[in-house]
C-alpha cells in the first residue's frame, strides 16, 4: 500500500467514525422527538383534537427548508425527510384516536 493510499484509508476511517457518531445522534434525537410527538398524540386524543395540524405542518416545512439552506443541505431533501416524519407522527396520533 502506498503512502497516499494509507493516508486515504486513514482519512476514510476518520470520516466513517464521524458518520457513525452522527448516525447515533440522529437515532437518539429521533427517539426523543417521537417521545414528544407521542405525548402530543395522547393529549390530542384526550381532548378530541384532530391528529394533524396542516397549518403547523406547513410552517414547520418552511422553517426546515430555511434551516436546510443555512446548513448547506438540499432543502428538498429536508422537506421530504420532514414530510416522512410528519406522516409517521400523524399515523401514531390516529392510533391514539382509536
Amino acid at each position: 500500500m502506498s503512502d497516499d493510499t494509507a493516508r486515504a484509508a486513514d482519512i476514510l476511517k476518520d470520516h466513517r467514525e464521524s458518520i457513525d457518531r452522527l448516525d447515533a445522534i440522529l437515532v437518539y434525537t429521533l427517539g426523543e422527538r417521537f417521545k414528544h410527538t407521542q405525548a402530543v398524540g395522547k393529549l390530542k386524543a384526550e381532548h378530541d383534537l384532530p391528529p394533524s395540524d396542516p397549518a403547523r405542518e406547513e410552517k414547520q416545512i418552511a422553517r426546515l427548508e430555511d434551516l436546510a439552506q443555512r446548513a448547506d443541505l438540499d432543502p428538498e431533501f429536508a422537506k421530504n425527510f420532514l414530510n416522512f416524519i410528519i406522516r409517521e407522527v400523524i399515523q401514531n396520533h390516529k392510533k391514539h384516536q382509536s
